[in-house]
């Protein structure tokens, strides 16, 4: 798609946010060091910044000689942004200031049986409604929400076109989310949002080309490469639970067998755990996160079975992460989400001695392969990220006043779907006049 001087207005804006969010406080000259952006330009975008009151003025650094350089930074209290990240078993919100801290978080369980989109819908909103009541925050005061989903999705139209382990098909997300939540909202996908938050914050901060590897219910890679995030020109770069580590293997949700996702997703964990010890006390048939927590603690104390499970899973993960170190090269892979984050360093060894065996040595001795350090949800993180994007589309808005969003999604007040842990009649969520 052709850029157009607005689209690179922007996305320059976002960079020299980034970098003071990263940097705070830090200078003028020191952004146009960083960004590469001429100075002029760089007074510019802050002074545009100022002005919206995301930043603040914070005096002058010490000046060995010559004009001292005043100091910017981010002003955490000029609005508040909304991360959701929809999982298969979870839905969880986290509300940040703008310095990107958490202020407030909500969970909510989605069982089996749970995953109709008017259901997963009414978790958003309660959780929505939950931060946003928590952190004691205005309404106008929140710039946006940004939304991840697994699967492929349009983020122009705010459809998830396709979620293969719900079975959803171009399901309107954001529409329906829009009949409760009055805030601007922004819509991708885990791999992106994961794949942001460590550019910002994470192991991918300062690489050029990283791959950030997601280890969920599902699984996918984040891309981001030249500093910065790979989309794909459908946005659908990424996919790679579902290339083919086994032929005719395990059926996978998408249609296709042997899919990457099916041996070291957690459901996949699971079945390596069924297949070696049927009746194994490890084993939680309908807790995905109670097997893996099981799973962790057999590995602490030893336990054969679990150990013998995490090598497994080790091995036909390392195959498939040797390639991607092959095709993309990069600095550096970060193993992400909830399974990494709990099998941790005994599934990170494992998995460097796989990925030694099958990668190609001149490729892999360029690449660190680490657990993510992000110590929160990289994916409220990563989602919160897209909702400040969308904020900074347009200057012409003052973040003290509610923004429309830019799909132009309205609604009258309506009574919320129903959910477990919500109401059953909810008022919609939007700013306060």
């Amino acid at each position: 798609m052709k850029r157009t001087s607005r689209d690179i207005r922007t996305a320059n804006r976002y960079e020299v946010l980034r970098q003071i969010i990263a940097e705070s406080p830090t200078s003028r000259q020191e952004l146009a060091a960083a960004t590469g952006l001429s100075l002029a330009t760089v007074a510019t975008l802050v002074g545009e910044l100022l002005e919206l009151g995301l930043l603040t003025e914070v005096g002058f650094e010490d000046s060995a000689g010559g004009r001292p350089r005043g100091l910017v930074a981010v002003n955490a209290s000029g609005g508040a942004l909304i991360g959701v990240d929809i999982a298969e078993t979870y839905v969880r919100v986290e509300l940040f200031d703008l310095a990107l801290d958490v202020l407030a978080r909500a969970d909510e369980d989605v069982r089996p049986g749970e995953s109709r989109p008017e259901q997963v819908v009414g978790h958003v909103a309660a959780a929505v409604g939950s931060v946003v009541a928590q952190a004691g925050v205005e309404g106008a005061r929140v710039l946006g929400v940004g939304v991840s989903v697994p699967g492929q999705v349009d983020r122009e139209s705010g459809i998830c076109e396709y979620a293969p382990n719900w079975d959803w098909h171009d399901v309107p997300l954001l529409d329906m989310l829009a009949e409760y939540i009055a805030y601007p909202l922004h819509l991708d996908n885990p791999l992106r949002a994961c794949a942001v938050a460590e550019l910002w914050f994470g192991a991918a901060r300062g690489r050029g080309d990283a791959v950030v590897v997601n280890l969920g219910t599902g699984v996918g890679a984040g891309l981001a490469l030249g500093g910065g995030l790979h989309r794909g020109v459908s946005n659908s770069a990424g996919e790679w639970g579902h290339t083919t580590l086994v032929l005719d293997g395990r059926p996978c949700h998408c249609g296709n067998h042997g899919c990457v996702e099916t041996y070291v997703g957690a459901p996949g964990i699971m079945l390596n755990l069924r297949e070696l010890a049927p009746d194994s006390t490890l084993l939680h048939s309908e807790d995905q996160t109670a097997t893996i927590d099981a799973l962790a603690r057999g590995v602490a104390a030893q336990d054969e079975v679990a150990l013998t499970v995490v090598r497994d899973t080790a091995r036909y993960l390392g195959a498939g992460i040797a390639d991607l170190v092959n095709l993309l090269n990069p600095e550096v892979i970060v193993l992400s989400s909830w399974v990494a984050a709990t099998l941790g360093e005994p599934l990170l060894a494992e998995v460097r001695e796989a990925v030694a065996r099958h990668a190609l040595h001149r490729p892999l001795d360029a690449t660190e392969i680490v657990l993510s350090p992000i110590p929160t949800d990289p994916v409220c993180l990563g989602a919160a990220t897209f909702a400040l994007e969308g904020a900074l589309s347009s200057v012409s808005q003052k973040p003290g006043k509610a923004s429309k969003p830019a799909t132009g999604r309205t609604a009258a007040l309506r009574t919320g779907p129903t959910a477990r842990g919500a109401k059953s009649a909810r008022s919609r969520i939007a700013p306060s006049p």
